[in-house]
Formats: structure tokens, sequence, C-alpha cells
């Protein structure tokens, strides 16, 4: 057995003369969590259809838990599990008509499945809301239905298509709690987010943009890699009173680059040649106050912002 649950070589998707996924290289380890990610529109979702034997590929080739994507789907769709984005079930039933309905659909009838819809139900604490329906819940425990719903027939690799978006951060944070427990029971989880704090949270991440896939690896070690600027720049941390003001001024500029905010404060790269009095003096001088600075390394978002840019001016250049 591959200690791959996926592998993907030069793995294309097209429509026409519109490559939505191109040539994408990947492998994922059973048992981790990895994290997919990329603005709207640029390849996640396709990619996951592919490797769930629902789109065909127009190029390369895939593995998924050992199976060919393109000639053993039947194989791979009884082993794997799909959470979308979307809350995909049916509003009108209750809970425990929902399971009972995904349970026929997977297959999990006889004796085990009032066992397995026991289960489900205390993984997912949905416990004691059999009753109730699926309409009423909130968002977060409608993603908890969609998660107990997709674990039914006990996958060994799992598909979760932006989970937590639209949700708040306290449910995020408990979704996200019950699927490190998936993990740690040797489940291998595919999860695609928009959440820089979500994506620290996986094992290995992929960054994917305009189709391709831009960098891979784990998240610290990202970070460290691209910790120092090109030579001759700096990255800092600024803020002060207004916050706008202080953006649209150091946006103006020409010895800085790479203006973004983050939080209440704003992240840029500074040329080594400028002190931080001279822009604090600068900025003072403009009305701004309570200005504070300090050089930093780059975050998760940095890094993506960092390498997004660099793509587009390639593509434009």
């Amino acid at each position: 057995m591959s200690e791959y649950a996926i592998e993907m070589q030069e793995l294309t998707k097209r429509y026409g003369e519109t490559t939505v996924v191109n040539q994408l290289s990947l492998k994922v380890k059973r048992g981790e969590i990895f994290g997919f990610l990329g603005p709207n529109g640029s390849g996640k979702s396709t990619t996951m259809r592919m490797l769930c034997g629902i789109l065909p590929p127009s190029g390369g080739e895939a593995s998924v838990l050992g199976f060919n994507i393109r000639t053993q789907a039947k194989q791979i769709r009884p082993r794997i599990g799909y959470m979308s984005q979307k809350f995909s079930l049916y509003e009108d039933l209750s809970v425990r008509e929902n399971l009972e309905f995904f349970a026929a659909v997977y297959g999990v009838t006889g004796p085990q499945a009032p066992q397995r819809k026991r289960e489900v139900l205390e993984l997912t604490h949905l416990s004691g809301r059999e009753q109730q329906l699926a309409a009423h819940l909130s968002g977060g425990w409608k993603q908890r239905l969609g998660l107990a719903c997709s674990l039914l027939h006990n996958p060994d690799l799992i598909f979760l298509d932006e989970p937590t978006a639209g949700i708040d951060p306290v449910a995020r944070r408990e979704l996200w709690d019950l699927l490190f427990t998936l993990a740690s029971a040797g489940k291998t989880l595919f999860v695609s987010t928009h959440y820089m704090d979500e994506a620290e949270r996986c094992s290995q991440i992929g960054y994917i943009y305009l189709s391709n896939l831009i960098v891979s690896g784990q998240p610290e070690s990202l970070k460290n890699q691209h910790a120092t600027p090109e030579t001759g720049w700096r990255r800092i941390e600024i803020s002060g009173e207004p916050i706008m003001k202080a953006y649209n001024l150091l946006q103006a500029r020409s010895d800085l680059r790479d203006v973004t905010f983050f939080g209440q404060s704003l992240h840029l790269l500074i040329q080594n040649s400028l002190t931080e009095a001279e822009l604090i003096g600068f900025l003072e001088a403009e009305g701004l106050q309570e200005i504070e600075w300090r050089e930093i390394r780059p975050s998760l978002e940095d890094v993506f912002l960092d390498l997004t840019r660099e793509a587009d001016r390639q593509r434009h250049a």
C-alpha cells in the first residue's frame, strides 16, 4: 500500500480553450490534513471533483487510495466522503431522516446501521437533535450534519470544500476540532479553505492561483523559505491613526511596496536605505498619531500575497 492517499501528476482540466486546472502535481500522505488554498475561480473545486471521480480530467493522471481516477472511479467513490461548501442535505427532513437517507445511499444497512448512526451523531455532537428539522439548524450545526452524513460509510479519505464558509468563528473552531479528531483516528482530509488561520493548522498546504499550483509544503517551512525578502528590502509592520490615511500615504511612495492591511496594522516591504525615524517622521508630518513600527517575519498570508503578486508580474511581463 502506498503511503500516499492522493497522487497527482500533471492533472489538467480544460473546457474548450479555457484551462481550469493546469498540470497540477501533488502528493497527499495518508492520515494528514492537507489544506488546499486559492482565490475563487482558481480551480480548487474542479480539482476536488476530478479526484472524487465526478469530472473526467483532460490530461495528466491521478490516483486516490491507490485507484486510478480515470479507470477506477467506481472503486473510489465508496471509499471517500465529500462535504460541499453549501449545505446540500434536505432541509425539510429531520437530522435523523437525513442520516437514514444517506445511510441508504451509501449502503449502510442491516444490523450495523443503527450503531453507525449513533457513532456519527456522538462524534459530531448531534445527539439529542435527531428530531430537529435541518432547516432549523444554525450554519455551524448544518455543517456538522453534512459532516456526519459524509462519514456514515466510514470513508478513509474525506474531501471538504470550504466547510467553514459562512459560519461564525466559534463554530469554525469547533468544526476544526472534529477534523483533528478524524485525523487522529487515521482519516485523511483534503480541505479547501480561504482562511489563513485554518491553513496554519494543516499538516501540508498547497496554493493554487489562476489554475496553477504556485507552492506546496508545510506552513512553517513556507514561511521560513520566504522569511527574507529580495535583496535590498525588509518587511515591517506599522500602525497609526487614522490607518486608512497611512495606507494611502505609504502606497504612494516608490521606496515602499506591497502595502497590505493586516488587522489594524499594515504589512509592507521597505527599502533598506529607509530608516525607522525617516518613515515615522514622514507619517507624523502628515498628521498621523500613535505610530508603531517593527520588523517582522512573514505571515502565511504575506507569503501567499507575495507569491500572487509575483505570478501576476510574470503573467503581465
